[in-house]
């Protein structure tokens, strides 16, 4: 895969009534297969921009495109478009009380014919995804056990899996290591780098600890207050300039 994962030209958008989470972008490029941490304070845009890349932010002016495909403003992606992004959510967002085998299944919904989808019938490349993607993240042990009766890095595991199932080219992953443990964390950050790596996909993970993500990406992009103040190799930033993103916000973060 070669080009432009995502391109941004002139890109701004403000919540009604808030400055926090806003954006002001002149030009950003993320190449496909790049493996790219969006680091900043709470409030910095982060969020902001990774759901403006997944095709859920609507009202944004300038330009935006994602695998190639020009964001619309005012409309929704073409569904046929959708799988093509996987997102990851801090919170996991998975359905408690299902199995692991139909969370991750649950991620094939976008991709199966419309009318199997409503009737919750899955073809084999279906099942064939999904045990892949357990597979790949290490929980196809836990197929039959419920969500509700795992650990938290067990459940990202399976967040992960469920996003993996879909066939993403590009891989958002909102803070997905903000309620784990260092140990877990780690493993978790490895698995994202080496699932993207494996399958030729694109990474872009939104992070408040610099220091624990920056062996697993190629590259970090600093927001403050919505615009870009950093853009390049993890070992590029200095201390100094990592302590003034976060300063505002009165948080101090291990060094990178």
């Amino acid at each position: 895969m070669s080009g432009s994962a995502v391109a941004l030209d002139n890109l701004s958008f403000r919540y009604k009534g808030e400055d926090r989470g806003s954006l002001a972008i002149a030009q950003l490029r993320i190449e496909a297969g790049e493996k790219v941490a969006l680091i900043g304070a709470s409030g910095a845009g982060k969020s902001t921009l990774l759901r403006l890349l997944d095709g859920r932010l609507r009202g944004f002016r300038g330009q935006a495109s994602v695998l190639g495909r020009a964001l619309d403003p005012a409309r929704s992606l073409p569904r046929a478009w959708r799988c093509d992004t996987g997102f990851v959510f801090q919170e996991f967002a998975l359905v408690e009380q299902e199995s692991v085998r139909q969370n991750v299944l649950n991620g094939r919904l976008g991709r199966a014919q419309p009318w199997g989808s409503l009737l919750g019938r899955f073809g084999q490349d279906d099942h064939d995804a999904v045990e892949r993607a357990m597979g790949d993240v290490g929980i196809a042990e836990l197929a039959g056990k419920r969500v509700d009766r795992l650990s938290g890095g067990q459940r990202q595991r399976v967040a992960i899996a469920r996003c993996l199932a879909q066939d993403p080219a590009l891989l958002l992953a909102d803070e997905p290591i903000s309620n784990l443990d260092p140990v877990t964390a780690q493993a978790i950050l490895a698995l994202l780098h080496d699932c993207a790596a494996r399958r030729g996909a694109t990474l872009l993970v939104s992070s408040h600890q610099p220091r624990l993500i920056a062996p697993y990406v190629d590259r970090f992009i600093a927001l403050d207050r919505g615009r870009v103040v950093f853009d390049g190799p993890p070992e590029a930033l200095r201390d100094d300039t990592l302590a003034g993103i976060y300063e505002e916000a009165g948080l101090v973060p291990e060094p990178a």
